[in-house]
């Protein structure tokens, strides 16, 4: 990559089918700079006569963890498969997202806590569609990204708990999935409330995990624990949460919470990182596809960019 002046961070985004072994040590020591290495869609090199378009999910951090949006395109220096890129935009991140409420009997004390703080984290994401679902048996999709906003809330406050229905956690998941297949989107997260662990023995098969997988939609989940298991022993055989399990293999974010006054804490932080990602869009010229290892930097010193995902 050609030395730009003010650029103190990169991000590596390589293509599927790539590893961190194929772009190897060398490269971080060559820049001397932090990066990132995450998983990009499918390319292909296409022979349009058009110039495509492609975007760049990132999160952009100063020094001590500050968030940077007030960014524009020219802050940005693009470079894929070793050619320079134009940015034409940049904007606060708007995927759409799907809320999934626990209303098994788990979560009949939390229910009223869950509700507020779901309704918050819905007001506090910015103009952005918004889907609702429900986690117990029979699991729903309440509120669809269609709904106006109002619609959305209201579903949340309707929510109640049915104390003879188990939970399905995993076809809750694959219905947010399927929700977000159909609205097309290239970007797209699932955030999960969830009142007690649930062990995989309750989960029956796990075929469902595929397409989960296969979404690459980040799983980000609130867990109520009950203080018994806050600093008790150690499993031997491991964290048997599903939804632990399942936050980590989609790069999602898993937080522990001891009391249901936690619910609103836990979700303004998981708004506040979502606050803090942006979009770029960059242009790619005919004939020269799009794929290729992927680096994007930033001119503000000090500052450290963190590649989420790219669509092509």
């Amino acid at each position: 990559m050609k030395q730009v002046a003010g650029i103190l961070a990169i991000a590596v985004l390589a293509a599927r089918g790539a590893t961190p072994s194929a772009l190897g040590p060398s490269a971080a020591a060559a820049l001397g700079t932090p990066f990132e290495l995450c998983p990009a869609a499918d390319g292909s090199p296409g022979d349009s006569q058009q110039a495509m378009s492609s975007r760049v999910l990132l999160a952009t951090v100063a020094k001590g963890n500050h968030a940077l949006v007030d960014l524009g395109p020219d802050d940005f220096v693009i470079e894929e498969g070793g050619a320079t890129r134009d940015v034409f935009d940049m904007h606060v991140a708007d995927y759409p997202l799907v809320v999934l409420v626990d209303n098994s009997a788990a979560a009949r004390s939390d229910l009223e806590a869950i509700r507020d703080a779901a309704a918050r984290f819905v007001s506090r994401v910015g103009e952005r569609a918004v889907a609702v679902g429900t986690l117990a048996d029979p699991p729903a999709i309440v509120a669809s990204f269609d709904d106006e906003r109002a619609k959305v809330l209201a579903e949340i406050r309707a929510v109640s708990v049915d104390p003879s229905a188990g939970l399905m956690p995993l076809e809750a998941i694959a219905r947010a999935v399927t929700a977000i297949e159909t609205a097309g989107t290239a970007f797209s997260a699932i955030v999960v409330i969830s009142a007690r662990p649930i062990e995989p023995a309750e989960i029956g098969s796990s075929d469902l995990l595929t397409p989960i997988l296969a979404s690459r939609a980040p799983v980000h989940v609130i867990a109520r624990r009950s203080a018994a298991e806050q600093g008790g022993p150690t499993r031997t055989d491991g964290d048997g949460d599903v939804l632990r399990q399942l936050s980590k293999l989609t790069r999602g974010q898993y937080t522990t919470i001891y009391s249901p006054a936690s619910y609103g804490i836990a979700l303004d932080g998981l708004a506040d990182r979502l606050a803090a990602e942006v979009m770029i869009e960059y242009l790619v010229p005919p004939g020269q596809g799009t794929r290729g290892e992927l680096r994007v930097g930033v001119k503000i010193p000090g500052a450290r960019v963190t590649g989420l995902g790219v669509s092509r």
